[in-house]
């Protein structure tokens, strides 16, 4: 099964806690046993336990691709050296703005980043990744890691996408894109869901149709 739906600690906001890749899944330290077992059979990754910045809050610090992690500087030494001993390679962006996960929307093709990042920070990152970096909105917001989710066959944004916005992702990442919600009318997708190629885990307060929207965004399910 390649979809699950549930929450961490009564919260469906799953996406702020957690982050995947087609290579490994990180949630916060004590996760529970049974939903680290369904998290690995819905991603078909390892899950690995740590801490981002001393919080649980992984999915908002952490972005980047399947071969490098970006991450802030506001990180415990003990935390890379977790990294480290996992094998994760990782590049610490040097800026202000330490919510990685909800001010980059990273893509194989493209980098949308936050309009407030500094030059210096996105030329790091464009280097480190070796991925174009452009600046951008969604909805007129800056935090454009928040309102779009993708993997390798698809992408899901913010139902509040301005047409100019939508077609410059479309242009830009050459995925194909699907408008949405999830947990029941939220604009912060990623905030709902942890995706790979492989699956996904989306928050318990989604209903049907934002399930099936997401199902077919995200490449699983052809759209009728």
């Amino acid at each position: 099964m390649h979809i699950i739906t549930t929450n961490y600690n009564s919260n469906p906001n799953i996406g702020l806690f957690c982050y995947a890749t087609d290579k490994y899944c990180l949630v916060p330290v004590a996760f529970p046993s049974k939903l680290k077992k369904e998290f690995e059979e819905a991603l078909g990754v390892p899950v690995h336990e740590m801490k981002a910045a001393g919080t649980e809050l992984l999915g908002v610090f952490f972005a980047g691709t399947d071969d490098l992690l970006l991450v802030p500087p506001i990180m415990f030494d003990t935390e890379l050296e977790r990294l480290d001993k996992l094998g994760i390679k990782y590049h610490v962006v040097d800026s202000e703005l330490t919510a990685l996960g909800n001010n980059l929307f990273v893509t194989d093709k493209i980098i949308i980043a936050s309009e407030e990042y500094e030059d210096s920070a996105l030329k790091s990152i464009e280097k480190a990744t070796g991925i174009k970096v452009k600046k951008g909105k969604i909805g007129s917001f800056d935090i454009v890691g928040s309102l779009a989710i993708s993997n390798k066959k698809g992408a899901l944004v913010s139902a509040d996408i301005e047409d100019f916005e939508l077609k410059f992702l479309k242009d830009n990442t050459k995925l194909k894109i699907e408008k949405g919600t999830l947990n029941f009318g939220s604009p912060y997708v990623s905030s709902g869901v942890v995706c790979n190629t492989k699956g996904f885990v989306v928050g318990d307060a989604s209903g049907g149709p934002e399930i099936q929207n997401l199902d077919v965004a995200l490449g699983f399910l052809e759209d009728n």
